[in-house]
């Protein structure tokens, strides 16, 4: 008994800690990830950045229109099913194990989220503040305070972010 007490408080930890830094786990629906890559106008060769990689959905259909993708996933739990989900695009996709907002980024071309709310004005600030080529982001379902929308598709929004040398 002491045993499924002990795997309970982990899993309720494992999903509901995420909540001090980010969103719940919430599935990212076909449809949104079809308009997120659509709208963002991904192209085989660019790269991905998943912030809050879930299952591994986003992941998946990036690497198969020919896309590298590094997805970052604080819930261990979730980490380990996207790092299996993905394995077969080892070579195009990997999963990082983390927090996000304490990690370097590398280089992406397009940066996707599904965050709350309250999260959109610091991610608007990280990525201001430490981008250093034009990056397309796009948001399942929240916008970002006072920055314009450049396209909307399905509750996803697509914002464009250039470098300071291109202000």
């Amino acid at each position: 008994m002491i045993w499924i007490i002990a795997a309970f408080v982990i899993v309720l930890l494992c999903f509901g800690g995420v909540l001090l830094f980010g969103a719940p786990y919430l599935p990212t629906l076909t449809p949104q990830v079809h308009a997120a890559l659509e709208l963002a106008d991904v192209k085989p060769g660019e790269t991905l950045l998943e912030l809050g990689c879930g299952d591994g959905k986003v992941l998946i259909a990036a690497a198969q229109i020919g896309v590298y993708a590094v997805g970052y996933e604080l819930n261990p739990i979730l980490a380990l099913i996207a790092w299996l989900r993905t394995r077969r695009f080892r070579k195009q996709v990997r999963v990082v194990c983390g927090n996000f907002w304490t990690q370097q980024w590398p280089a992406a071309d397009v940066i996707f989220t599904f965050l709350l709310d309250r999260y959109m004005g610091k991610l608007d600030d990280r990525i201001v503040h430490s981008t250093e080529s034009p990056v397309r982001l796009v948001s399942f379902a929240f916008r970002i305070p006072h920055k314009k929308v450049v396209a909307e598709k399905s509750g996803v929004f697509l914002y464009h972010y250039r470098t300071a040398k291109e202000v």
